[in-house]
């Protein structure tokens, strides 16, 4: 069943992938990403349960974080065109 699962997932991720390269639009390409790093996740969760290694479930985690601030830092950027905190330009002092 997980083989099986697996599988879904590595085929999803190749589909999530061509999205990511031929999307129409920037945001196309970011959900595409995110989506694909979500299923990284899920694959690493997998895999640690057919290893038998529970503490594969911690890396999943910090990937998922990882993930979720990457693309939090990418949408300041697209809407921002900087990662600073946007609140003081250079012309303000």
């Amino acid at each position: 069943m997980f083989v099986a699962a697996t599988i879904a997932l590595l085929i999803t991720m190749a589909l999530t992938l061509w999205r990511a390269l031929v999307g129409p639009t920037q945001f196309d390409r970011l959900l595409a990403v995110n989506s694909f790093g979500t299923k990284t996740v899920l694959l690493i969760a997998v895999y640690g349960f057919l290893t038998g290694r529970p503490d594969f479930l911690d890396i999943a985690l910090v990937y998922a974080l990882i993930n979720f601030l990457g693309t939090i830092a990418v949408l300041k950027f697209f809407e921002q065109d900087d990662l600073g905190s946007g609140q003081y330009q250079e012309d303000d002092y």
